[in-house]
């Protein structure tokens, strides 16, 4: 447990929710015939510290808590929330959540608590930490960067950290309390030589404390940012048209979560608005591809113990050898399709529903060796570091910018470009899959995704992808 931060309704706080008062708010919420209720405890304290031209610029800490109460009724959802935790305003909160119905329903069962794995083990959280600890970290970060190279005009460091507590209750009977930290380090550079300027950048962290640095040392961050932006002034104009492209391991994962992920959330399929509609048991992509989520990685930025529907997540199957084997689901969607539920139910905070979402994305690696895969274009794209993009959700078509991308001429990897945009469909390109290095890599905890203004933190991972043809938005034709 934290030494500073306790939610007042876990079992160290303030006023503690037992199973007798949870038992008492369903019943509340199930009053008007709901068939299905439950409660969703948060508390959630955050903290932010920006360190900009050698100097901390800013640093902030909140604190967010409240009870959100869901009620349904067939596929009709009553929601509401309340901001304290005093029982006439929880018993409110349930009250409207119950108008969602007006006949029958079903009583709450007895709560039995649900014991959850282990998956982010943290001796010492980052908001126990004094701030000058976190500020020593990005000071590093600013020296390195600018002692790296003379050409390096101006740097940015940032670091994030939350630590998340919730208690979920359902009317089926559990009851599940989980404490999820969080944190994140960036650094941003830019560089400067003869008129032209370029930025570059590098960030990781995950579900765990200031061990993070351990593994990766501001400094080496540092470097990384440097490395990118001085490598980038040299880049030239990007070729335009269908080519080759080969996408590096790692960060690339996030083109498959964005243009091939969402489409496999169960909600767009039960609403047959996805290209994965109706097509269990059909082939979906190349048989190189082998797509999971899998909520289980120790650490990392997309795990959860439980999931924000009391469910504890699992490696769900989604594509396997090309065949589409199954969704992410929540639970009104596994009432709909039937099967268990993965535990993909997610939210931003206690404000908001549940549905599908993400975790750890996964495109599972293959036998080619990552040299080879390269070896083998005659004239393509490599794209290491993917910026900003767009995606229709829907049907998969995406326009994604690289931040960091090369040529392939003749096997080799040769100049840096700039202006590149990747534009495809994402089923498509998982059909073009032609060769599946043996390099998977899991991203270093720096990506959020977004859904219908939710926002909640995730991984992705894949190994060096080649794919046989894809439209390049440069400005170089022929």
């Amino acid at each position: 447990m934290s030494q500073r931060y306790q939610a007042p309704f876990g079992p160290q706080g303030t006023s503690p929710i037992d199973p007798r008062l949870a038992e008492k708010l369903l019943a509340v919420a199930l009053s008007k015939g709901g068939d299905y209720a439950d409660l969703f405890f948060e508390y959630e304290v955050s903290g932010s510290y920006g360190y900009e031209e050698g100097i901390l610029k800013s640093a902030g800490r909140g604190v967010s808590m409240g009870l959100g109460v869901r009620v349904r009724k067939g596929d009709a959802t009553g929601y509401a929330y309340c901001e304290d935790f005093e029982v006439d305003a929880m018993e409110r909160a349930a009250k409207t959540a119950a108008q969602i119905a007006d006949a029958g329903g079903k009583e709450p069962v007895g709560l039995a608590p649900l014991d959850t794995p282990k998956r982010y083990h943290v001796e010492l959280y980052s908001l126990d930490v004094a701030g000058e600890t976190k500020r020593e970290l990005l000071r590093r970060a600013d020296e390195a960067a600018r002692a790296a190279d003379p050409r390096v005009s101006r740097v940015e460091a940032s670091l994030s950290e939350s630590l998340r507590e919730i208690l979920v209750a359902t009317s089926d009977g559990t009851m599940v309390h989980d404490v999820q930290p969080l944190i994140r380090f960036g650094i941003r550079v830019i560089a400067e030589q003869n008129g032209k300027r370029q930025a570059g950048s590098s960030g990781g962290g995950g579900r765990m404390g200031l061990e993070y640095f351990e593994q990766r040392s501001p400094e080496w961050h540092a470097k990384e940012a440097v490395r990118q932006a001085l490598t980038m002034l040299d880049a030239r104009e990007a070729p335009a048209g269908e080519m080759e492209v080969v996408l590096a391991p790692g960060d690339s994962g996030i083109l498959l979560h964005e243009a091939v992920g969402h489409g496999l959330e169960a909600d767009f399929n039960r609403k047959k608005t996805s290209n994965y509609t109706d097509q269990i048991g059909q082939r979906v992509a190349s048989d190189l591809c082998t797509v999971v989520d899998d909520a289980t990685l120790a650490s990392s930025r997309g795990s959860v113990n439980v999931d924000d529907e009391g469910n504890v997540p699992r490696s769900t199957m989604l594509i396997e050898k090309g065949i589409l084997r199954g969704y992410m689901q929540d639970r009104q969607s596994t009432e709909f399709f039937g099967g268990a539920p993965t535990g993909n139910g997610r939210r931003e905070s206690f404000k908001s529903h549940p549905m599908p979402r993400m975790t750890n994305t996964m495109l599972l690696a293959g036998q080619d060796d990552p040299e080879e895969i390269v070896k083998s274009v005659k004239k393509g794209v490599f794209a290491r570091k993917f910026g900003g993009g767009q995606v229709d959700i829907s049907n998969g078509d995406f326009v994604f910018s690289l931040t960091e991308g090369y040529l392939i001429e003749d096997g080799k990897i040769t100049a840096p470009l700039k202006g590149v945009n990747l534009i495809g469909n994402g089923p498509d390109v998982m059909r073009k899959v032609v060769m599946l290095g043996s390099d998977m890599e899991l991203s270093d905890g720096i990506w959020t995704c977004g859904k219908e203004g939710q926002s909640v933190p995730v991984g992705v991972a894949c190994p060096t992808v080649k794919i046989s043809g894809m439209t390049v938005g440069g400005t170089q034709v022929g």
